[in-house]
């Protein structure tokens, strides 16, 4: 795509250069990510979760914003390995709203065992 042609396309506004995707094989090799993604673009970076939580995922970072659009609109259900991607765009906004929603739990847990509140009432 010219540079022209990428002038006149508008794009949605959750769309940016950042891609987020779920259901990876565990086993998969930073080369075959680069291979899979790099198709689409040039990457900047590719970060593969690795705690037991994050697990099976991955952020990719494209240099140009028209190649992370394309590899989401082509990468989207692609089967790897007997599993099919989930590709999404990063969303921030999103992302941080369960990391606070997470803190407020256990900043919730903290007080409730601080003050002797588990929950349970106690009649007798």
């Amino acid at each position: 795509m010219s540079a022209r042609q990428k002038a006149n396309i508008r794009l949605p506004p959750e769309v940016n250069r950042i891609i987020y995707v779920r259901n990876l094989p565990y086993q998969i090799t930073a080369e075959e990510l680069y291979d899979i993604f790099g198709k689409y673009g040039a990457i900047r970076q590719i970060r593969r979760g690795t705690t037991n939580d994050t697990r099976g995922t991955a952020y990719v970072v494209y240099e140009d914003i028209y190649d992370a659009k394309n590899a989401v609109d082509h990468l989207s259900g692609f089967n790897v390995a007997g599993r099919y991607l989930i590709v999404l765009y990063y969303q921030q906004q999103k992302m941080q709203k369960k990391v606070d929603a997470k803190k407020k739990k256990e900043d919730l847990e903290k007080m409730k065992e601080k003050f002797g509140m588990d929950g349970e009432s106690k009649t007798e």
